[in-house]
């Protein structure tokens, strides 16, 4: 019996699963509440307390470590790298343990995969963190030399509904051209060409804006609001986590969004339709990018489980390709066939072959 242990940790709750090959079996949410989270200078200091969690959590419902033949953790934030499943391994450590590339509670994956695996001799790996990279040279440049785009998405996810897609259409993702739309708390759309994440709207800057996130905004604006006397941290704040729906509307919760907007809220209805418009204005660019010969659009996360949002958005696109919605998330998936396909014999990839762009 093949059973892989996957470990999702979130900034305030740490997600865990067990699966017999592809088989789910086992999962379990494990809250964090701030005040227990709040004596912890830095995010990494939270491993030994969130790993004696989770060890409590599978022993309390029949789980060892010895009975697993693999890890799988969500990878953090990391240099760029292509997609695949990777070994964690020291080169790994070291740069989550110095942030080297940011600090967020996803780093904690591998820290915590690597000393499980480590204590009963099997490996750890991670798979496709929101640092892949298979981006096009030519979609690397933004118009500014030295101010190159960078690739920064929901990899997991987005690769993950991508086989999922392929599945449906009976094809290899590695033979197909889809373009990919990530709809949750942040968004990216991105262009699948070959199996390769060949071009994408960085979930951090660009782009459609989501809940709490403002994508592309008017450059001159911008600058303007860096010398209004804010400092970078505000700014920074304002337009990762302040900004989109959220600044309109002063929720988070899209199903509040729809609600209002079906209810004849005018600017919630404003907001709702101008979601759609920017997702659908991405689409078309994503579409350019695989120069029209698109085999499915994708529509996936969270906002996805809504049929008005996605009927109104197929208004748009629909014409292009066949759609095909795969709603919520498929991470804990995802990380469990990554380090499947590694143990029926993919070749694993190396973190530390990679060399930074």
């Amino acid at each position: 019996m093949m059973l892989i242990l996957v470990i999702n940790p979130g900034a305030t709750s740490t997600k865990i699963a067990v699966f017999e090959a592809e088989r789910q079996i086992f999962k379990a949410t494990i809250e964090h509440a701030a005040s227990e989270l709040a004596p912890f200078l830095r995010i990494v200091d939270q491993k030994d307390y969130r790993t004696a969690l989770i060890r409590k959590t599978l022993s309390d419902n029949g789980f060892k470590l010895s009975d697993f033949s693999a890890l799988s953790c969500r990878g953090g934030l990391l240099k760029h790298i292509p997609s695949g499943t990777y070994r964690v391994d020291e080169n790994v450590l070291y740069d989550v343990y110095n942030n080297n590339y940011g600090e967020h509670a996803s780093n904690l994956g591998v820290i915590i995969g690597k000393e499980l695996a480590d204590e009963v001799g099997v490996e750890a790996f991670f798979v496709d963190p929101v640092s892949v990279d298979e981006m096009y040279d030519v979609a690397r440049v933004s118009g500014l030399c030295g101010m190159e785009r960078e690739s920064y998405f929901h990899a997991l996810n987005q690769k993950g509904a991508a086989r999922k897609a392929a599945k449906q259409l009976q094809r290899a993702y590695e033979d197909l051209n889809l373009i990919v739309v990530h709809m949750g708390g942040g968004v990216s759309v991105a262009a699948h060409e070959g199996g390769r994440v060949v071009d994408v709207f960085n979930v951090l800057d660009e782009g459609s804006f989501s809940m709490n996130r403002g994508g592309s905004l008017p450059v001159q604006a911008l600058i303007n609001l860096c010398f209004s006397g804010k400092s970078k941290q505000e700014i920074k704040q304002l337009v990762r986590s302040e900004a989109g729906v959220y600044s309109y509307l002063k929720t988070h919760d899209f199903r509040e969004v729809e609600a209002r907007a079906l209810a004849n809220d005018k600017d919630a209805k404003l907001v709702f339709d101008a979601l759609v418009y920017q997702h659908c204005k991405d689409i078309g660019a994503m579409a350019a990018v695989l120069k029209f010969k698109v085999d499915a659009i994708v529509f996936t996360g969270g906002m996805a489980h809504s049929k008005v949002f996605i009927d109104s958005m197929s208004e748009y696109v629909g014409k292009l390709a066949p759609i095909i919605v795969i709603a919520g998330e498929t991470e804990m998936e995802s990380l469990a066939l990554g380090a499947l396909r590694a143990l029926l014999g993919e070749p694993i990839k190396e973190y530390g072959d990679v060399k930074q762009n």
